[in-house]
């Protein structure tokens, strides 16, 4: 466990030198927190790309990767905030958003396996999986419908890319990124 965290954190820690992170969280994120560093980020952004789609694109995956981590880390603290970390950088040609948080060792599997059909799926299928779960989906105990995930790869048009840390027998550290390309 301490070894895979403290890798995680060498590579987060490099990439902050080698390519000037915009933004780099870790703690308990809630709506002031989701708020206050979309719009920090959207700011950032603003400056270093003209292009309003491309914008548009990394604040959505922003929003709805941290609202992911409020709504379904398994770590929350007593005002129900999730505990996680947040990541927004650049690369030359892609903006990137990473989140972890922690997750039961009971959901990673099923996770895991919707990631994986996400990834295979062709942007018909996935526009047809988002009505359908628009439809027919069931809200969760936690409020959402499933259309998080699914939205995020529809608009941006990229694969995920993840990552589950075994911490002990009944938690994970689950570590996902979305990528937005531009020219």
């Amino acid at each position: 466990m301490d070894k895979d965290l403290l890798f995680l954190q060498t590579i987060l820690t490099d990439e902050m030198v080698a390519q000037g992170f915009p933004l780099v969280y870790k703690g308990p994120l809630n709506h002031q927190t989701m708020t206050f560093f979309t719009s920090m980020a959207e700011e950032k952004i603003a400056l270093r790309c003209s292009d309003a789609s491309v914008r548009r694109k990394v604040y959505h995956a922003m929003v709805e990767m941290l609202q992911n981590v409020t709504r379904h880390s398994s770590d929350n603290d007593e005002k129900g905030s999730g505990n996680g970390i947040f990541v927004i950088g650049e690369r030359k040609n892609y903006y990137y958003v990473i989140t972890g948080n922690m997750v039961k060792t009971s959901h990673v599997r099923e996770l895991e396996d919707n990631i994986e059909m996400l990834n295979s799926m062709d942007k018909a299928a996935l526009d047809n999986l988002h009505k359908d779960q628009m439809r027919f989906g069931d809200i969760s105990e936690k409020g959402g419908a499933g259309l998080g995930l699914i939205d995020i790869i529809r608009k941006t048009g990229e694969k995920y890319v993840y990552q589950f840390l075994r911490l002990d027998e009944n938690s994970h550290f689950f570590i996902l990124k979305s990528t937005v390309h531009f020219s």
